[in-house]
């Protein structure tokens, strides 16, 4: 008969922590004012002006934007006009 034998428990070894960072004192602390963070509203990045042109674009392209805007919770206008607008920002440098 073969019996199985419980494998040798692990000891394990115990660390001792003693570099750890002191927390600071209770008079060290500042109270953070509401108003230090901007409302929501002022969060909201605003466009520049925005013009509407049409443009025709083969297939294949907006089958591949779509896509990526599937994936990052975005419209795919909304990317080809964040790509368009980077283009222009590295032309004018």
């Amino acid at each position: 008969m073969n019996q199985k034998t419980d494998p040798p428990k692990r000891k394990w070894e115990t660390v001792e922590y003693t570099d750890s960072p002191e927390l600071p004192d209770v008079e060290d602390l500042q109270i953070v004012d509401r108003m230090f963070l901007p409302r929501p509203d002022e969060l909201v990045f605003r466009e520049s002006e925005t013009e509407y042109i049409t443009v025709s674009l083969d297939k294949e392209t907006v089958t591949f934007f779509k896509s990526k805007a599937k994936e990052l919770g975005a419209s795919y206008q909304t990317l080809v006009r964040s790509i368009l607008k980077e283009y222009v920002a590295r032309q004018s440098r």
